[in-house]
C-alpha cells in the first residue's frame, strides 16, 4: 500500500530544468498541497507543535514524555496539539491531548515507511511534499516542542530556530524536552553562541527540560507577553465552499 502512494517520478524534481509542461504540473500540485492543507487546518484553532521520533513505542520514556506534554498543552494551554500525524512520539502527543479532551490534529507525509495517521487524531491531513508539511506545521502554532528525534526532528527543530533567528516568526518559544538525549546538542549550540554564529538572544526562547509542567509554564508565559492567540471558533464554516468545521 505504501509503494502505491509514492510517485517514483517525484525524485526527479530537483534535476535541474525539466520540461516546461512538467515545470507548470509540479507547481500545480505544490499549490494544490497547500490549498488542501489550508483548508484541512483552517478551523483548528491556535496550536502547539510536538515534534519528535516516529519510532518509539508506548511505554518507553519518550513516548510516555510525549503523551504527558500533550495532556498539558490541552489542560494547561487550552491549545491544540498539532504533530506530524505518524506513530511514536507524534502519536503520543495526540493521545495524551485526546485523553485530556483536548483537540489534536496532524499534519501526515506520503512515506514508504511510517506515513500510516495514528488513531488519535480529531482531524488530519495528508502531504506529498516535506516542505508543505513543516510550512503548514509551522502556520497554524504560536510554540513547538521538540521531543527526541532523529534526521527529521533535528531538521524541523533547525528550521524554526532559523525561522526564529531571521525574524520570520517572532518570539515563539522552542521548547526541547529531554536534556539527556539533547545534551550534546545544548552544548553545541553554546559553542555556536561563544563563536558568533547566533547570538544569545536567539536561544532565550529555547528551553531544555525534562518537565511537562515547566515547558507549558514557559510556552504560556512567551504567548501571553508576545501574542494575542487568535481563537477560531467563531468562524463558521461556508457550505457553498465545501468547508467542514
Amino acid at each position: 500500500m505504501a509503494n502505491q502512494l509514492i510517485d517514483t517520478k517525484e525524485s526527479v524534481f530537483l534535476d535541474g530544468p525539466g520540461r516546461r509542461q512538467f515545470e507548470l504540473f509540479f507547481a500545480v500540485r505544490v499549490f494544490w498541497e497547500f490549498i488542501r492543507g489550508f483548508r484541512a487546518l483552517h478551523f483548528v484553532g491556535p496550536c502547539v507543535t510536538v515534534f519528535g521520533s516516529a519510532r518509539f513505542k508506548e511505554g518507553h520514556t519518550y513516548y510516555e514524555a510525549a503523551r504527558e506534554v500533550g495532556k498539558r498543552i490541552a489542560i494547561d494551554l487550552g491549545m491544540t496539539v498539532m504533530t506530524g500525524g505518524g506513530p511514536g512520539v507524534m502519536e503520543a502527543a495526540n493521545r495524551g491531548a485526546q485523553e485530556a479532551g483536548g483537540p489534536s490534529v496532524g499534519c501526515n507525509i506520503i512515506l514508504p515507511i511510517e506515513q500510516s495517521e495514528n488513531p488519535y487524531l480529531d482531524k488530519f491531513v495528508t502531504i506529498r511534499y516535506f516542505f508543505v508539511r513543516k510550512v503548514l506545521l509551522v502556520k497554524y502554532s504560536y510554540a513547538f516542542v521538540i521531543m527526541p528525534g532523529g534526521l527529521g526532528t533535528m531538521d524541523e527543530f533547525f528550521e524554526t530556530l532559523t525561522l526564529v533567528q531571521t525574524k520570520k516568526i517572532s518570539g515563539f518559544p522552542i521548547v526541547i524536552m529531554g536534556t539527556k538525549f539533547y545534551k550534546p546538542l545544548q552544548e553545541f549550540l553554546k559553542f555556536m553562541a561563544d563563536q558568533g554564529t547566533v547570538s544569545l538572544e536567539d536561544l532565550d526562547l529555547v528551553l531544555f527540560t525534562d518537565d511537562p509542567a515547566e515547558a507549558t509554564a514557559h510556552i504560556g508565559r512567551y504567548i501571553s507577553t508576545n501574542f494575542k492567540v487568535k481563537k477560531r471558533s467563531r468562524y463558521i464554516p461556508k457550505w457553498w465552499l465545501f468547508e467542514r468545521s
